[in-house]
């Protein structure tokens, strides 16, 4: 008796400890739970589960009729566009339904700003464990394992490049046309934003000038117009708990429209020295991904070195903000550690 009175304690006290975060973060569960009654007809919400939240965009897990779900939100302290990504991000769950796309499965988006004050949406819960935190000791101990998931993870990102954006309802969602061509001078206008924080020492490295310049130079004659992920490294894919299939893809706030095979330069970037021991090779994986892929991965280097000059020129905004006390200083470090090391594969690629 005194051990299921423990546990029921425990419980309880897991699920105070929720809510208190979910009200931290700006959820109030009761008007949650009317809006969701409203949407999808009776039900009660049980069993939540604070998942992230702070500065990062919140997702909140619980239960209703039984089933799980997940809320995701903006973080506490939004910006200007966090409403509009969270519709975006819905825009593009919705619209992958029924797709070969592995996902979270859409359930309800909140456009009006009155019942929360902000937008969110719920998504139902994927089973399986994260590919950078969450590694179970099996998969740790099979360097086979390891080699699929790696596969598995390249022909999901072909999946998505593969998908007619303009026949699941995504035309406008960006602007495919040019959009190539656009990018290099895109991140060097970033990088110059950057000046606006006086103490920001800018970037010293000789990829500043080369990588884009690079880049201009081998512009690809046929450029492709897709869906783009836009950020799939390993940490944003949920592999299946059974299998080294891919379960889903997460963390779509950063999707738009362009060239898909970005996606394919950002995988190769991500994992880049960073491999566990039975991943696969780059060769490898650019076959795996063109094998499942409908368009053609000869220049691969030039998407490679693209998603390395555009992921490093967006980390490298927490340095220049963490020189202005916007952001911890231990993290601008990390974050500009990174961005030199992406600018140092570049021109790796780019001297070889």
């Amino acid at each position: 008796m005194s051990s299921d009175r423990s546990r029921g304690a425990a419980a309880a006290n897991g699920a105070a400890a929720a809510a208190e975060h979910a009200e931290q973060a700006g959820i109030e569960l009761t008007a949650l739970e009317a809006w969701m009654q409203q949407e999808l007809g009776p039900g009660t919400l049980r069993d939540p589960e604070f998942l992230t939240g702070g500065t990062q965009n919140v997702l909140l897990g619980f239960t209703w009729n039984d089933e799980r779900l997940i809320y995701r939100g903006p973080p506490v302290n939004k910006r200007k566009s966090s409403d509009t990504i969270m519709l975006r991000e819905a825009r593009v769950l919705e619209a992958l339904g029924g797709s070969q796309v592995p996902h979270p499965e859409f359930i309800a988006v909140c456009e009006d700003l009155d019942v929360l004050g902000n937008a969110f949406f719920i998504m139902r819960s994927v089973a399986g464990f994260n590919g950078v935190s969450e590694i179970p000791e099996h998969v740790l101990q099979s360097r086979e394992w390891q080699h699929q998931m790696g596969l598995a993870h390249a022909r999901a990102v072909a999946e998505l490049g593969n998908v007619d954006h303009e026949a699941v309802g995504l035309e406008g969602f960006g602007r495919p046309d040019g959009w190539l061509a656009r990018q290099p001078g895109r991140w060097v206008g970033q990088l110059e934003s950057y000046r606006e924080f006086e103490r920001w020492e800018g970037l010293d490295h000789r990829g500043v000038d080369a990588i884009p310049a690079w880049l201009n130079e081998r512009m690809p004659a046929e450029q492709h117009a897709g869906i783009i992920h836009g950020d799939c490294h390993a940490g944003n894919v949920l592999f299946q708990n059974d299998s080294a299939e891919v379960a889903a893809l997460v963390d779509w706030e950063l999707c738009t429209l362009g060239d898909p095979l970005l996606d394919l330069g950002h995988l190769l970037a991500s994992t880049h020295g960073l491999e566990l021991p039975g991943a696969p090779t780059k060769a490898e994986l650019v076959a795996a991904y063109g094998g499942a892929s409908r368009w053609d991965v000869d220049d691969v280097d030039f998407y490679h070195v693209l998603a390395c000059f555009r992921f490093g020129s967006i980390l490298e905004g927490s340095q220049a903000r963490a020189s202005a006390g916007l952001v911890p200083e231990s993290v601008g470090i990390r974050l500009h550690e990174r961005t030199v090391s992406l600018f140092d594969q570049a021109m790796e690629i780019i001297e070889s």
